[in-house]
This record gives structure tokens, sequence and C-alpha cells, in this order.
């Protein structure tokens, strides 16, 4: 694992010499975990030439070499002569996710430096997975599926989409989920995943999945509403995939009795056709937008276009990379600039919402490889019926 994270902090090295900054800081959790393996609530310095430097102000119990507690940013400073440090004039930090006031503080903590943002770039870097990581999505995806065969054990006839939701977070828990979803960006919260059925399906969201739902309070808008599952409608379940750090996404659809429309095994069908031909053509080099137009295509070669990505508020995209974040680059959608590079773990969700009857569709994960893409959420893909 050590030469997993020296990895990671090279890449990081490597960012610092080409945009000429002397140095990067690292607050948030996610970076810190990637580049370290824990969290702490601090900072974590990398400069070009020398080992990391953690300025840790808790947990108060975290030492060793390159370790230094401190209660404020302004005693980072007072570490510089330890270190054989000067004065740093350009600084790469997380300005996309650090709060205003504190980026001011250390700004002005570390003598005022020019901040260059390094977000995006971090982003970037964690798209490319390791074996080390693709094998954590892998063994995720596992225990995901494992999760997803027993879903028709935990459905009963007359009861509610929460009610359904709850079953499936108990069982989840029991299998090792962490409870937490993360994701990058705001209004983005959301725990555990999505079910929606019915007409809920239709209900858009401020939130920017794929799709939305009206939740169970103006302040959570998405998801399950506590509507009853109706005979005739479909089930979409779209819950985390987060029983390791590096999470899968996964979705599957069920039929809730045995008069749901016709239409909806059709539209359910051509997500699997979509997925299908986007398997059979993706490799490394392959551009993002060339997959959400073959996607689009399709959907309207079967005329399905008013139902595509939603009704009200449709989603102008297809997939997205996921790992430690469950939104990680690339995108595909119409117009991204991202190609498919070797080491990607990306998720594909051409998903349909009918009225009247509810959403369909599924979302599978692949890692991406030299020559094709390997698919590892293996769960039964049909629409079963509960």
């Amino acid at each position: 694992m050590k030469l997993e994270l020296q990895r990671r902090i090279n890449k990081v090295k490597e960012t610092i010499a080409s945009t000429n900054t002397d140095a990067c800081i690292i607050t948030t959790s996610v970076n810190q975990y990637y580049l370290c393996g824990y969290i702490f609530d601090g900072y974590l310095l990398i400069l070009p030439d020398n080992d990391p430097i953690l300025f840790v102000k808790k947990p108060s119990n975290l030492t060793g070499d390159g370790i230094e507690n401190i209660r404020k940013p302004e005693q980072i400073c007072d570490f510089f002569n330890k270190y054989n440090l000067s004065k740093i004039n350009r600084i790469l930090i997380e300005s996309d996710v650090m709060p205003y006031s504190s980026t001011i503080r250390l700004q002005e903590a570390l003598g005022n430096p020019e901040l260059i943002n390094v977000s995006q770039t971090m982003r970037a870097i964690r798209s490319i997975k390791s074996e080390f990581e693709l094998q954590q999505i892998r063994e995720n995806a596992q225990i995901h599926s494992k999760v997803y065969e027993q879903i028709p054990n935990i459905y009963h006839k007359g009861m509610t989409d929460i009610a359904f939701q709850i079953e499936l977070e108990h069982l989840m828990r029991l299998n090792g989920s962490l409870g937490i979803f993360r994701s990058f960006g705001e209004k983005m919260d959301i725990y555990m995943g999505s079910i929606l059925s019915g007409n809920n399906a239709q209900a858009a969201s401020p939130y920017d999945y794929a799709l939305g739902g009206n939740g169970l309070n103006p302040i959570l808008p998405l998801g399950a509403n506590g509507a009853i599952l109706k005979d005739g409608t479909t089930l979409m379940v779209d819950m985390a995939g987060n029983y390791r750090p590096w999470m899968d996404d996964m979705t599957r659809t069920f039929a809730i009795g045995d008069s749901v429309p016709e239409i909806a095994y059709k539209a359910h069908q051509v997500s699997i056709d979509i997925h299908q031909q986007i398997a059979k053509s993706s490799k490394e080099g392959t551009a993002c937008t060339d997959l959400y137009n073959l996607a689009i295509n399709i959907v309207k070669d079967n005329n399905l276009e008013p139902y595509f990505m939603g009704t009200i508020q449709q989603a102008k995209f297809i997939g997205h990379g996921v790992g430690l974040e469950i939104n990680e680059p690339p995108v595909l959608s119409l117009k991204s600039p991202d190609i498919l590079k070797e080491g990607m773990a990306i998720a594909v969700e051409p998903k349909f919402v009918l009225p009247g009857i509810g959403a369909v569709g599924i979302e599978n994960t692949y890692f991406v490889h030299n020559q094709s893409i390997e698919k590892v959420t293996l769960c039964e893909e049909s629409m079963l019926t509960l």
C-alpha cells in the first residue's frame, strides 16, 4: 500500500511541476484518503522535492514523521525552518470545494501566495484507477449484486416505496454498506441511493442525478415519496454500491405484478440493447460524446425520445465515472470533451420514464481496457416481476 500511495503523491508532484507552482495543499476528505489512506482535519502539504507534511488539527493522536499538530492554519509557517522550506509564491488548492472564508484565511496564513485551483486535476488523476482500485470496485460490485439478488425476498404486496427502501437499506448495512453516498458538487444530497416507482419517477428534481422523484420532504426533493407500490407499475432500484471505499453504480428495474404494459418491457430491452452496443463500441480512445450519440440513435430508432432520461426534465447524459465519489470523470454527454482511458471505471445508465407506469432501464459499471470494456456489475438485467 505504501507504493500505491507514493504513486498517487507522485502524480500530484508532477502537477506541481507542470503548473510551475511551489506546492499543493489538500484539505478535502476524499483526496486526503486517496493520498494518505486516512482522513484528518487539517492540511496535507505536498512539495515537489520533499516528503509530504501533514499539519493536523484532529485527531490529536495522529503522530509520526512529517506530522505536525496545529490548532490553526497560521501555525503552518512556523514549521518552515524545520523542513528547510522557503516562501510559497504559487500554490495549488481545492478551490472548487474549500469554503471561501477558509481559502482566504489559508492564503493569508501562507503570506498571500497566488492560488491555483487543483480540484478538477485531482478528479482527473483519480479517474485513472490502479489495479488495486479496480479490484476494490470489483469486490464492491460482487456484494452489490448479491444484495440486489435478494430484492424479491423483501418485497410484499401493499408496501410503500419508502418501506421497501428501508428494508433494502437494512439489507445493505447487514452486507457491509458504509451508508454514506459520497458525491461531488452542490445539490447532491442523497442517502444510500434512490427508489422510484410509478408517476413519482416523472417528478423533476434540482439534483444533478439522472432521474428525480419528489422525496418525502421538500428539504430533500429526491427519490421515494411514500407512495404505495401498485400493480401495473415499475420499481427502479438505484441504491449505492458503497461496500468498499471505491464504489460501483448499478440500477435494476422490477415489474410490480403481472399487468405492467408492454411498452415498459420494450423500453427496458432498449436500455439493455444500448448497453450491449456501447460494450461493443468502447475502448481506450473512444470519445464519450460518440457513446452518447450511439445511445440517442438507438432511442430514436425505437421512437422513445419523449421518455429518454425523464419526461418533464430530461437529463443530458447517459453515464459517468465512478470511484471514491459516485460522479467522477468522464461524463458521457453530448458535449463532453472526455475520452475513455485505460483504467477508468464508468457507469452507463440509459433510462426511460413512462407516464403512469414508472422508470425502466438498467445501469452497469464497466472497466475501460486498451481494446474493450469489461462489465463488473454481474446481476440479472431483465425486468423481473415482484
